[in-house]
């Protein structure tokens, strides 16, 4: 990492970021470009996921803050595209093993394992993507998702970034998801391994996921069961002006764990016509 040691990148990039060191200071622009660097050849992450869940990196997000905030907008172009911006479109997608489909664009400090195909979709700085996975044509990865491998995130799929607080965990899709299309998931939801997410399911903070497969219906949020199969769905909510129906995600059954992650898949598609 350049030639500074990580706990000294990190010790750098938690002080400029807490005001302590100067963003002119050539040393804080070494460790933040040193970061940023680690990021893009996926030698750091965002957030990794321990016993205890999934951790987030604070000192790596505000190195993606800093990293705005030092950059200046200059002329770009990938190919025939053009471009101005700050930050850069990754290169080297061959020796990288990633496949691109034009106009599909990862950006510099995103990390893609190698077997990840990415379609015309995108992928924002920040962002971890496992090996295997299908990233398909106008689905979006926001800064700081962490996508596991094998997952399939079907056309128009929107993964939200969280950026900003540096603390606030990001978007994680565990190893083995299918996201059907049209789903938008935000603001630091989970969707544990395996899961299944019907065509236009929507994932914020506070929407509620209600497991109807028992006798009486549980209601969670913010976090997607492993092997679970969700559609959208709508439930009764009072207001001053009446009763209406606000979004829900409705957790309908399981996903077998006995066959293979695609004879799975299948099977659950056909078992509870799932609309991808």
């Amino acid at each position: 990492m350049s030639q500074m040691l990580l706990a000294d990148v990190q010790k750098v990039v938690v002080d400029a970021h807490e005001g302590r060191r100067s963003l002119k200071d050539v040393v804080v622009k070494e460790a933040v470009e040193a970061a940023v660097a680690a990021l893009d050849a996926g030698r750091v992450r965002v957030a990794e996921k321990t016993a205890d869940g999934w951790h987030v990196n604070t000192w790596v997000k505000q190195a993606i803050i800093l990293y705005f905030a030092i950059r200046g907008l200059e002329p770009m172009e990938a190919g025939f595209l053009k471009f101005y911006d700050k930050i850069p479109v990754k290169t080297d997608l061959e020796a990288a093993g990633i496949r691109v489909v034009p106009p599909g664009v990862a950006r510099y400090g995103a990390f893609l394992e190698p077997g990840t195909i990415l379609m015309p979709g995108y992928v924002n700085i920040g962002a971890y993507v496992g090996r295997g996975t299908m990233i398909d044509t106008w689905a979006t990865v926001g800064s700081c998702a962490q996508v596991g491998r094998d997952v399939h995130l079907s056309g128009g799929v929107g993964i939200g970034g969280v950026l900003e607080p540096p603390a606030a965990r990001p978007v994680v899709i565990e190893d083995g998801a299918f996201i059907g299309s049209r789903c938008v998931i935000v603001e630091g939801v989970v969707v544990e391994r395996e899961a299944v997410l019907g065509a236009s399911v929507v994932l914020t903070g506070s929407t509620p996921i209600v497991d109807v497969t028992g006798s009486e219906p549980v209601t969670t949020k913010g976090r997607i069961p492993a092997r679970a199969v969700v559609i959208p769905g709508v439930m009764n909510k009072s207001f001053p002006a009446g009763v209406f129906g606000v979004p829900c995600a409705l957790v309908i059954g399981r996903r077998k764990a006995s066959t293979d992650r695609k004879t799975s898949l299948n099977e659950v598609l056909r078992t509870f016509n799932v609309p991808v």
